[in-house]
Formats: structure tokens, sequence, C-alpha cells
């Protein structure tokens, strides 16, 4: 049975790897296949790829615009209408559980687009005017959660 040790690829699947500067019988000595001078014939010698000759730089040619602020608060939003699905009480946890919202960690934003037919107590963490006066207007209730979900499903 053959044995690792002896496994072997088959003859003439491979190619021995290039030696180069081993002389000029070899017929890659000299220059060892880098050409003629310049940099890129040197030791070392590699271009960044963003390098453009000396040339303004196209990232230093093009205008900056825009802030970021480090401070933005980022919000998972609910629209009024899919809050029809629930009955009574709505807060972060049922709606994680109904696949409205990915994370338990992030903040919640019920925004008014559609409209709502049932009575309903919803708690997140943020309401737009709309959505407020939707709720409201169909007889439920509304109540901001100050952080977290533990305090959603507390109250």
């Amino acid at each position: 049975m053959a044995e690792l040790h002896d496994l072997s690829p088959t003859t003439g699947s491979t190619r021995g790897r290039k030696r180069v500067g081993r002389g000029p019988g070899s017929g890659r000595g000299k220059t060892s296949t880098r050409g003629e001078k310049g940099q890129k014939a040197r030791s070392g010698g590699s271009i960044h790829p963003s390098f453009e000759g000396g040339q303004m730089p196209l990232i230093r040619r093009i205008p900056k615009r825009g802030f970021k602020s480090p401070n933005r608060v980022e919000y998972q939003v609910v629209n009024v209408r899919d809050l029809d699905r629930f009955d009574g009480e709505v807060n972060i946890v049922a709606l994680k559980g109904a696949g409205l919202i990915r994370s338990l960690n992030k903040r919640v934003k019920i925004l008014g687009v559609g409209e709502v037919a049932k009575a309903l107590s919803v708690s997140a963490h943020a309401f737009s005017g709309s959505a407020r006066t939707k709720i409201e207007g169909a007889g439920g209730s509304v109540s901001v959660v100050t952080e977290g979900a533990a305090e959603a499903t507390e109250e």
C-alpha cells in the first residue's frame, strides 16, 4: 500500500521555481529578469498602488465634503402599519420576536407610515410626531423607553 511519504506529483505536472541571479549561463543572470535600472529594478523598490508618478493623487484632487458626527444616534425604524399584527402591548422584545427589528441593543423609532386601527400601548426609544398622533388617535398610548431593551420589558 502507498504511504504518504511515497506520494509525488505526476512527471511533467509541476514546474521548478525560477532561479534568478545564478550567472550568465543560466539565462537569468546579470539583471535577474528585472530589466535595466530604475526604481523597480532595485531591492525594496516597490511603488504604492495609489502613486501616480508625482501627479497630484486623485484622493487629494477631489474636494472633501460632508461631516460624520461621532455622536450620531442610529435607530432601527418600525412603521405604524407594521404594528397592526400586535394586540395590546407592543415593546422592543415583541418587535424583535416579530422580526421587525434586528437587535435589542440598538434604539428603536416608530415612524408614521400607514395607519393603525387598534388601541395599542407602544413603548420605544423615539416616536415621530405623526406616529404619536396616529397611535393616540386610535385610542392607544405611547411611552418612551430611556435605554436598552431590559427597561422596555419591565414597563
